[in-house]
């Protein structure tokens, strides 16, 4: 479980990709603290397992339904990351409840700048708008984000970026068409299955 709090920006020092999967190495400095081998590591808003450990990096498989699922396929080489280790038990909880389990890949439409904040706006899978509600909680590219603003018509929502946001995490230097990994608030999930699964029930009983 990850809160979406952002620690540091790492660097993709090498992708291999193969027929059904990929291995991703990354320079890393702050992830790698307590990282160990077996150990889970949020890579873009995707939790991978760390395989490899060296000085300066780390090393991830990318299995073929990650690629399928996420746009942690789109990195190349020298490509920024969000990078964040598992919530501790006892930690300060900032940020939601984040699980690293992506739901679809958005694209960044356009960037409006404020004063001292950026209004920036994607398009959502349709099948994610349902989970997803004005003030509430959504992770893009693993970032912890308010949704500020959203349009059922076309299928997008809009964010607002402070400073700290732009320049701690990839969202920054993004470019309009870039996609984006998305992971829905897990509690949006869970009441609309409750929901869903109480309407199917006879009489609603």
């Amino acid at each position: 479980m990850f809160t979406g709090l952002i620690e540091e920006m790492g660097v993709v020092t090498e992708i291999r990709r193969g027929d059904e999967s990929a291995r991703i190495e990354v320079a890393a400095d702050k992830v790698l603290a307590d990282l160990a081998i077996g150990g889970s590591i949020s890579v873009n808003g995707v939790c991978l397992t760390a395989i490899e450990i060296h000085e300066g990096g780390f090393a991830a498989d990318v299995s073929w339904q990650t690629l399928q699922v996420t746009a942690i396929g789109d990195l190349n080489q020298l490509d920024s990351v969000n990078l964040e280790r598992p919530v501790g038990f006892g930690s300060a909880m900032g940020g939601h409840f984040v699980q690293g389990h992506v739901d679809g890949v958005a694209l960044l439409l356009s960037r409006v700048p404020g004063e001292g904040w950026e209004n920036v706006s994607f398009s959502i899978p349709k099948s994610l708008m349902e989970f997803i509600i004005k003030k509430g909680s959504i992770a893009i590219d693993g970032i912890s984000l308010t949704v500020a603003d959203l349009d059922d018509s076309n299928s997008s929502i809009s964010v607002a970026l402070i400073p700290e946001t732009l320049k701690a995490t990839t969202l920054g230097a993004a470019k309009i068409g870039a996609r984006v990994n998305v992971e829905v608030d897990v509690l949006g999930k869970y009441v609309a299955r409750a929901v869903a699964a109480r309407l199917d029930e006879p009489n609603g009983n």
